[in-house]
Protein backbone atom coordinates (compact mmCIF):
# COMPACT_ATOMS: atom_id res chain seq x y z
CA UNK A 1 0.00 0.00 0.00
CA UNK A 2 1.22 3.73 -0.90
CA UNK A 3 0.08 6.51 0.71
CA UNK A 4 0.53 9.99 -2.24
CA UNK A 5 -0.38 13.15 -0.31
CA UNK A 6 -0.85 16.52 -3.00
CA UNK A 7 -0.32 19.44 -1.20
CA UNK A 8 -1.39 21.62 -3.88
CA UNK A 9 -5.15 20.06 -3.86
CA UNK A 10 -4.92 18.68 -0.31
CA UNK A 11 -5.66 15.54 -1.11
CA UNK A 12 -4.48 11.90 -0.35
CA UNK A 13 -4.50 8.66 -3.12
CA UNK A 14 -4.47 5.41 -1.29
CA UNK A 15 -2.59 2.97 -3.69
CA UNK A 16 -4.28 -0.78 -2.52
CA UNK A 17 -2.61 -3.75 -3.06
CA UNK A 18 -4.17 -7.26 -3.13
CA UNK A 19 -5.84 -8.50 0.05
CA UNK A 20 -7.10 -4.79 0.71
CA UNK A 21 -10.95 -5.02 0.62
CA UNK A 22 -13.43 -2.06 0.35
CA UNK A 23 -16.73 -2.22 2.30
CA UNK A 24 -19.56 0.08 0.48
CA UNK A 25 -22.90 0.94 1.40
CA UNK A 26 -26.03 0.52 -0.40
CA UNK A 27 -25.62 4.44 -2.14
CA UNK A 28 -22.15 3.34 -2.49
CA UNK A 29 -20.03 5.36 0.16
CA UNK A 30 -17.16 4.03 1.30
CA UNK A 31 -17.63 2.45 5.19
CA UNK A 32 -14.95 0.56 5.81
CA UNK A 33 -11.91 -1.02 4.75
CA UNK A 34 -10.44 -4.13 5.50
CA UNK A 35 -6.53 -5.08 5.40
CA UNK A 36 -5.62 -8.66 5.36
CA UNK A 37 -2.31 -9.49 6.61
CA UNK A 38 -2.17 -5.99 8.35
CA UNK A 39 0.97 -6.48 10.32
CA UNK A 40 2.65 -7.77 7.28
CA UNK A 41 1.85 -4.44 5.30
CA UNK A 42 1.69 -1.36 7.74
CA UNK A 43 4.80 0.46 9.66
CA UNK A 44 3.24 -0.43 12.97
CA UNK A 45 5.25 2.22 15.10
CA UNK A 46 3.64 4.79 13.05
CA UNK A 47 -0.27 3.19 12.76
CA UNK A 48 -2.49 4.94 15.46
CA UNK A 49 -5.35 3.06 17.20
CA UNK A 50 -8.63 5.19 18.12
Amino acid sequence: MKLNYYPDTDSLYIELSEGIVIDYDSEGHIVGIDIDNASKKLNKQNTVLI
